[in-house]
């Protein structure tokens, strides 16, 4: 049954990464449709070769100083896929496949950023080096029993840190460093309001899948995700319309859509361990912080991101993890061993939580940066607006 469980689970992370591509092509110029689209279904076949190949034995198998796995297991050679992984009950093959479905929508999230601004040869190359330097190392350090933060006593629960900070600040690094501010030629867009829908109900129900099938069994933490990221997603598109309203004097749907994914890009590090109630103010929480950012502080610090990844996955996956610090309980989670401050334990599991997206930040700042500057001196003639769909 936990088997089958994850299999669905995974199937719905799939769901995810068309998911977010019709979302994104929803808010862009009909010119870059086709190319939001082409980049995100590509990551089907890059990262998922990629995992097979290096990508689980890296984040998985072994352990190297407590940031890396090892490199055993080419095309996962001597790795026995009917065998239980670890302490999760899980033939290897489920659990594989389940962070395999990470691994491709992590690339897919900030993609985005650049849309046709970078030659396809590029963006290859970006997202396997990407991978290599930064995905694989932080699903170990953060998600491996012997990995820096999880010795350290992290807690992410479904990727706070190494999906949503991690994908929102690739997304910052790519669109200030190889972008102008975006400009629009004076042409009105209005997006697409049905694609950004639809979207936003794909990604919502893939969610499901995410937050629940990271616990990784069917049992009462796995029904509580779903429930505290149902109540997250709501409580952020309310507390969006609410704001539009206020500072805005009219509502839209693109807001309240966007709302919802703060909300649930806040709840993801903290779904299996907080309460509804938590869920609830986390879901606040983040959507506040995320209209700040995105419609005050992007425009006074005359950043790019003109699809807001980093105000939306960014900021709200900062909050998030954050939050755990705050709302986390061992009534509903036994694995945490310290309370957040508001259940009665003090400011240790909050002290800790900061310190793991301080890491985060700069380790995914540092590596993001030299990747970028990399390719930009190696592929000086592939920076710019792709013509065509062809690899020139």
């Amino acid at each position: 049954m936990n088997a089958l469980f994850m299999i669905l689970s995974a199937i719905l992370v799939f769901i995810m990464v068309p998911g977010i591509a019709i979302f994104y092509s929803g808010f862009v110029p009909k010119r870059d449709v086709t190319r939001i689209l082409f980049d995100s279904f590509l990551m089907f076949g890059i990262a998922c070769l990629l995992w097979i190949i290096i990508g689980f034995s890296a984040s998985f198998e072994g352990n190297n100083f407590g940031l890396i796995g090892n490199f055993h297991h080419l095309f996962l050679s001597g790795v026995d896929l009917s065998s239980n992984y670890g302490n999760t009950g899980l033939p290897t093959a489920v659990y594989l496949l389940f962070q395999m479905m990470f691994a491709i929508l992590t690339p897919a999230l900030f993609l985005g950023a650049v849309a046709s601004r970078t030659r396809i040869r590029f963006v290859i190359w970006f997202v396997i080096l990407w991978s290599l330097l930064i995905y694989y190392p932080l699903a170990h350090i953060v998600w491996s029993p012997n990995g820096f933060l999880m010795q350290l006593g992290v807690l992410d629960f479904a990727g706070g840190t190494v999906i949503h900070i991690d994908a929102g600040l690739t997304a910052l690094i790519l669109a200030v460093m190889l972008r102008k501010p975006y400009q629009y030629n004076h042409e009105e867009v209005t997006g697409n309001s049905l694609w950004i829908l639809l979207g936003t109900i794909l990604l919502w129900v893939g969610w499901y899948g995410f937050n629940a099938g990271s616990a990784l069994k069917l049992n009462f933490q796995a029904v509580n995700a779903f429930f505290t990221t149902t109540i997250a997603a709501c409580s952020g598109l309310v507390t969006w319309m609410i704001l539009e309203e206020k500072f805005k004097s009219q509502v839209s749907l693109t807001g309240i859509c966007t709302g919802s994914i703060c909300g649930l890009v806040g709840i993801t590090p903290g779904t299996g361990y907080v309460t509804i109630f938590g869920a609830f103010l986390i879901g606040i929480i983040s959507t506040i912080g995320s209209f700040y950012f995105m419609n005050y502080l992007k425009y006074q610090w005359h950043l790019n991101d003109y699809l807001d990844i980093f105000g939306c996955h960014g900021v709200s996956g900062i909050i998030g993890s954050i939050c755990v610090g705050l709302f986390a309980t061992n009534s509903v989670n036994k694995d945490v061993v310290n309370n957040g401050f508001f259940y009665g334990g003090g400011i240790k599991l909050l002290s800790v939580q900061l310190f793991g997206v301080l890491f985060t930040s700069l380790f995914v700042g540092i590596m993001g940066v030299v990747v970028v500057f990399g390719l930009k001196k190696l592929f000086k003639n592939n920076i710019g607006i792709e013509k065509t769909l062809e690899l020139v």
